[in-house]
């Protein structure tokens, strides 16, 4: 992830800030819809990139599932491991916004779920975002190395008016060189925040996190934390809720 996030933005030689969320929509039977969204319009207005004419209002939505179809051919020649990779992200969709009238650039990636353990795989998915479309003018390629999908997990759980959201390493060799690589940025990512925005569809009665806030219905939650603290310690948006009964 803190080399896609160095690349993205390369243009950048001040602080600039952005904003991540993760938001969340839960029912009662445990499905529900899932986003991690990136908002880049400072980045769009300190690059003066409202002004390049070359910048035109794009608002594209890629789903990978229709992406494998095309390169199903390609796909059947790589190993059962990389196979059960991609089919693990198949039901995720990206969606790109530029609207340069409106100095916005958004990126989201998003996803329904019949139960909150399909979206387990939602950081991948993200993370594997620019890695998994690889393209020329020509053609999209399919990154396979297992490694570009980053070192950090995420695994949520709903079940009797509990849920939890619980962060961590899945690579600790990965994870190390991702945190050495970030300490050259660090002063250019402290102003980065990352937000969870969860709603459940009974009030809460209970949460983790004494700090959090929630909405008057009592049934959303928000909490935001510095994204470089996060990638630091992804113990930090750990979260459990409890629903009223």
């Amino acid at each position: 992830m803190i080399k896609k996030l160095l690349s993205v933005f390369a243009i950048a030689t001040v602080l600039v800030s952005c904003q991540f969320t993760e938001t969340m929509v839960l029912q009662e039977d445990g499905s529900g819809t899932l986003s991690i969204s990136m908002d880049l319009k400072e980045m769009m207005a300190f690059g003066n990139l409202t002004k390049d004419s070359s910048m035109v209002k794009t608002d594209t939505v890629i789903r990978l599932k229709d992406v494998m179809r095309e390169k199903k051919d390609s796909i059947a020649t790589l190993t059962k491991a990389q196979q059960k990779r991609l089919k693990s992200i198949e039901n995720f969709n990206f969606r790109t916004l530029i609207d340069p009238e409106k100095g916005e650039m958004f990126f989201d990636i998003f996803t329904d779920f019949k139960k909150v353990s399909e979206a387990n795989d939602m950081m991948s998915a993200f993370e594997e975002g620019g890695n998994f479309f690889q393209s020329s003018d020509s053609e999209t390629t399919i990154n396979t190395d297992p490694k570009s999908s980053g070192a950090i997990g995420v695994s949520y759980y709903f079940k009797k008016g509990k849920f939890t959201r619980d962060a961590y390493v899945k690579d600790k060799e990965v994870y190390q060189t991702q945190i050495d690589s970030m300490k050259s940025a660090e002063a250019f990512m402290s102003s980065m925040m990352y937000k969870l925005k969860y709603t459940f569809p009974r009030r809460i009665v209970k949460a983790s996190m004494e700090d959090a806030r929630l909405t008057m219905d009592g049934k959303t939650i928000e909490i935001e934390v510095s994204m470089l603290e996060y990638l630091k310690n992804p113990d930090l948006l750990d979260l459990e809720v409890e629903l009223e009964n």
